[in-house]
């Protein structure tokens, strides 16, 4: 009798990686949870005297009101147009996408809250502006495009001769930074978060080694980063590789699918839209025909 196909989720150890959980069950197969992510809040805010601030997440903006000093963080490809967390820029290293983990290690969140003065703030895009609104803050732009790029382009201007803000993870594209110093910004950046790697991550690489993982689902650059460090760590990086070149990969975000095909992984599926149950459905039906026991 041939078993379940097997197929790892890299998301947050929060309600995310439940939802990822029963949405891969639903669709007759058996779920691998692996978080991949996990927050560590620096304690900082972005800085009062900008005359623009960006912000990039969720999380991001959760930190800077003093709403909490948990890991709860966006995932998401930042770089890739429309996608969701926009913090793969971050996430990805590169520039949006899903957004981030579940922390393993609490850290203080800031004891009081950011006031922006009279600063203009941005958003990289809807999910994070909503975030702003119900934090109480008035939010002056958004991009059209979801991206670093796009809120260069947004911005290119109105910032010669500015104070630009940037608040953000520490996996901030330099997409954002560079494109407004060359438009003619004086750029400061506060990191307000750091990404890394849970304790104990890794099971999915073993899996993959092993030949018995079939499918995995990888929701920004740094959860294909940590993957490839956790299998390092346990000693079966090559045959992971190998493992994941039987499977069928899917990526959230081309800034993702680059990293990935960077590192020596093959990529199957890329979703149009930048949504996780996309990914997962795309992923589970494009390996689900060629699957055997």
């Amino acid at each position: 009798m041939p078993r379940d196909m097997t197929v790892a989720a890299f998301r947050p150890d929060d309600e995310r990686l439940a939802d990822a959980v029963e949405l891969i069950e639903s669709l007759g197969a058996t779920p691998v949870p692996d978080p991949m992510l996990a927050v560590e809040p620096t304690g900082a805010l972005p800085r009062s005297d900008a005359d623009f601030v960006v912000l990039t997440s969720k999380t991001g903006v959760e930190l800077a009101a003093g709403l909490r000093s948990d890991g709860d963080a966006d995932e998401r490809d930042s770089s890739s147009p429309r996608s969701q967390a926009h913090e793969d820029a971050d996430a990805a290293g590169t520039g949006t996408a899903d957004d981030a983990a579940g922390a393993d290690t609490a850290s203080d969140a800031p004891a009081e809250r950011w006031d922006p003065g009279d600063a203009t703030i941005c958003a990289i895009g809807e999910p994070t502006a909503d975030v702003l609104r119900e934090a109480g803050y008035d939010v002056d732009l958004v991009p059209d495009e979801f991206s670093s790029s796009g809120l260069v382009d947004a911005l290119a201007d109105e910032v010669d001769g500015a104070r630009v803000e940037v608040a953000r993870s520490d996996h901030g594209s330099a997409v954002l930074t560079d494109g407004l110093e060359a438009a003619g910004a004086y750029v400061h950046e506060t990191i307000l978060y750091r990404l890394v790697r849970p304790e104990g991550a890794g099971k999915s690489a073993e899996l993959a080694a092993d030949g018995e993982l079939d499918a995995a689902l990888f929701t920004s650059s740094l959860t294909v980063e940590h993957f490839l460090d956790a299998a390092e760590e346990l000693g079966v990086r090559e045959d992971a590789v190998a493992g994941l070149a039987d499977a069928t990969v899917g990526v959230i975000g081309e800034p993702t699918r680059e990293t990935a095909e960077e590192l020596g992984i093959d990529v199957d599926v890329v979703p149009e839209r930048a949504d996780f149950e996309e990914l997962a459905c795309e992923t589970i039906e494009d390996g689900a025909p060629t699957y055997t026991e």
